[in-house]
Order: structure tokens, then sequence, then C-alpha cells
């Protein structure tokens, strides 16, 4: 039974999950979202200040992180530890172009401690994507 895997765990990283949704508006239109201040404070949660260069660190109501890896348009890569966290998680969000007018924004977050925090966060990353879609009359 201890070869038995668990679901989201990696033998490198901890625990990890992913979500994603495609929308039916443009890549263009998905970065926005994802950045302006209210699209900010829908993931990295409020109060963040967030200046999108690498090496730039960024605290909110809900934890703290320092920006990555920043390709606009394309991905954002971020640590983020949420408070009572021991070590922070790593936080990657792509956006990918489809046919049609259409765009996948991808949720991917690595190193999280174990299947109840990987549980959680699956549940807050697909409330993002379901806050992203509530907001995309307003691009």
């Amino acid at each position: 039974m201890d070869n038995e895997k668990i679901i989201g765990q990696t033998k490198s990283v901890g625990f990890q999950i992913g979500v994603r949704r495609t929308f039916p508006f443009s890549q263009e239109q998905a970065w926005a979202l994802i950045i302006a201040k209210e699209g900010l404070h829908s993931w990295v949660g409020d109060g963040a200040t967030l200046h999108l260069e690498p090496g730039q660190k960024y605290h909110s109501k809900i934890g703290a992180g320092e920006i990555r890896i920043v390709k606009p348009l394309e991905q954002l890569r971020l640590t983020w530890q949420k408070e009572g966290w021991s070590r922070p998680s790593t936080v990657q969000i792509r956006i990918l172009p489809k046919e049609s007018n259409k765009t996948t924004i991808s949720f991917h977050q690595e190193h999280l401690s174990d299947q109840k925090v990987r549980e959680e966060m699956k549940q807050y990353w697909e409330s993002v994507l379901d806050s992203i879609k509530a907001r995309a009359h307003t691009i």
C-alpha cells in the first residue's frame, strides 16, 4: 500500500493542483482581467499591490510572495505563501490563445503541503475562474 499514488502528489514538488477554463474572449482581454486591480485582488487577495516585475515582493490580506516570471499576455510565475503556511508555494498562470477568439486561463500551483491544502486550493482557483467569468463583461 505504500506505493499507492495519492492524487496531486508528486515526487519532487509536494502536492500540486491545476485548474483551467476556456473563455470566449481574446488573449489580451484575458490578460487584462488577470492583472487589473480587481483581477489581482480576486486571486492574490485584497490589499495586494503588485508591480509585475521579476524580483518584486508583494503582500495581501491573505499572504505574501515574490514575482518570478512575467511574460505579458502569456505567463506569470510567483511564489505565494498564505497566512499559516510553513513554506511558500509556486503559482503559475498561463494565458493560452485558442481559435475563434477564445482563450484558456490556467492556474497551476505546486509545493503544497498536503491533500487538504491541495483540495482547498483547487476550490480557491475554481472560484477565481468563476470570478473572471463574472467580470468578463467589464472588458
